[in-house]
């Protein structure tokens, strides 16, 4: 029996969804491809650094919501939906299904999930789709994509499936706030350093440096010609979610 206050969280979690897929089937679109009893699998990473989050929610938070939004989409298309948990190892594989207690019992999977790893390896993650997919799955890779050396087996997936990063980014990845000087701690490494956030040059480095990241990273979906969609914490992501099937959905149908 899962605890009551996960039922409840669990349930809220359902309920805010709901008007999200009804938005992503809005007019009857098919929100995925043209062919019918899907495989849908999501790639989740819950490193250590999704934990982070400057707002009401941390990253985390948002990636399990939108994960639920995505199996609650595919369920309402009678689609099959599985689940890969990573971090800089495969964690957790539940093989998919079909229907609503399997969607929730995902949902409570992601949202109760305690990683061994605390580094982000996007290949792993990957990897192991590559194995032990036979079939071409819709794929939705769920990451804050502070990783490197995944270009290879990004392109691997792409070609054998329909592969969709959704990128969760928290607003003080962009900038940091003016407040002196500041501990740190890298939650994947545990290394602590003090940064002077009042610093121009600091701010300056670190803006920059993120900016140029992401940059790289919308560069390279571009060149495997992968949709993907880009999501901050404390926005209204539900909606960007809905946006993005919408127009996904009409450059599939022209």
């Amino acid at each position: 029996m899962l605890p009551k206050d996960l039922i409840r969280r669990i349930r809220k979690l359902e309920i805010r969804t709901r008007k999200v897929v009804s938005d992503m089937l809005a007019g009857q679109i098919k929100v995925f491809t043209e062919e019918r009893e899907l495989t849908v699998m999501l790639l989740v990473d819950v490193s250590a650094s999704n934990e982070f989050g400057s707002k009401d929610r941390t990253k985390a938070e948002v990636a399990a919501e939108v994960a639920a939004q995505i199996a609650f989409s595919a369920i309402a298309n009678n689609d099959r939906v599985g689940l890969i948990l990573f971090s800089d190892r495969v964690e957790k594989v539940v093989p998919p299904r079909k229907g609503r207690t399997h969607v929730l019992r995902l949902v409570s999977d992601i949202l109760t999930f305690k990683p061994k790893g605390r580094g982000t390896d996007l290949a792993a993650g990957l990897t192991y789709l590559t194995q032990v997919a036979k079939r071409k799955a819709v794929t939705f890779l769920v990451s804050d994509f502070l990783a490197t050396n995944y270009e290879k087996p990004l392109r691997l997936v792409g070609r054998k499936h329909d592969l969709v990063p959704v990128v969760i980014e928290d607003p003080l990845e962009q900038v940091f706030p003016r407040h002196g000087l500041v501990e740190m701690e890298d939650p994947e490494t545990g290394e602590r350093f003090v940064v002077d956030t009042s610093s121009p040059s600091v701010r300056g480095r670190f803006s920059r440096a993120m900016q140029a990241q992401r940059d790289e990273r919308r560069k390279l979906f571009r060149k495997l010609e992968l949709d993907h969609v880009e999501l901050r914490a404390g926005d209204d992501h539900g909606k960007a979610l809905a946006q993005f099937f919408r127009a996904r959905a009409r450059r599939m149908a022209s």
